[in-house]
């Protein structure tokens, strides 16, 4: 899909990967692009300064979304591109990390996105064309050692993801999963899984991959590719793969 004329709305956009991803799209000629985010300020702030719209909205609330989505189609006709990119990290395992915790990752990691596919699918469907970009990480095709809540909900947002393009594919929906390392934000990691990252990547060189994945339709968005080939060795054989994490896992131990 070309995102010349098109309509794109963003979740998690006041900064970050939000941020840049606004300016790609108006950069490469988007007719509107509105910013969601939980903070009043910060949202605004964003869209005076990219020049683009501002809705404030807490994603885990589905009534507050789903009027973010009808606002935008009663002023613009369409929504073109929904990106559900609003996420926050979380650290703990099974033990220590509380079940509130676990709760509000679930929420904001996976309900999110169904909230966010449940309010635009509609009108996408009956035009027969729409794509929704939903903000996973390398961690939900991987793992992260020491963040049991943010592994898990991670993976089941790129679950969510291959069910919504099987689902609706066949209907003019295109789907892609955005997996990350570590990217230059306020949540940037400095290590992946208690091992070394692929580099820590600016937010720009992030929102031109997702510009190019869009454009070519493919469903992994990989702003570092060498998790596919990382994705396809776990894949290979799983048990090997779990003895090398749980090894990195020991290393990380043991300092």
């Amino acid at each position: 899909m070309e995102l010349q004329n098109k309509v794109a709305v963003i979740t998690g956009g006041s900064g970050g990967i939000g941020r840049a991803m606004a300016k790609a799209f108006l950069a490469e000629g988007a007719s509107a692009v509105i910013l969601m985010d939980l903070n009043e300020e910060a949202v605004t702030a964003a869209a005076n300064e990219i020049g683009c719209e501002g809705e404030v909205c807490d994603v885990t609330n589905e009534e507050q979304l789903a009027a973010v989505v009808q606002r935008t189609l009663a002023k613009h006709g369409r929504i073109d591109l929904f990106c559900s990119n609003a996420g926050a990290g979380a650290g703990g395992l099974l033990t220590d990390a509380s079940n509130d915790v676990w709760q509000k990752q679930w929420e904001l990691h996976v309900m999110s996105h169904l909230y966010a596919a449940r309010a635009v699918l509609p009108s996408m469907i009956e035009r027969g064309d729409g794509y929704l970009l939903n903000t996973s990480s390398a961690a939900g095709l991987l793992a992260a050692i020491g963040s049991g809540p943010y592994t898990v909900t991670k993976g089941a947002a790129v679950k969510l993801a291959e069910f919504l393009s099987i689902t609706h594919g066949d209907e003019g929906i295109k789907v892609s999963v955005l997996c990350p390392q570590g990217v230059n934000t306020a949540m940037a990691p400095r290590s992946l899984g208690d091992g070394q990252t692929d580099g820590i990547i600016e937010a720009d060189q992030l929102a031109k991959t997702v510009v190019d994945t869009i454009r070519e339709e493919r469903f992994y968005v990989l702003p570092h590719p060498e998790v596919e080939d990382y994705v396809r060795r776990k894949g290979d054989n799983i048990d090997r793969w779990l003895k090398g994490m749980r090894r990195l896992r020991r290393t990380s131990i043991e300092g």
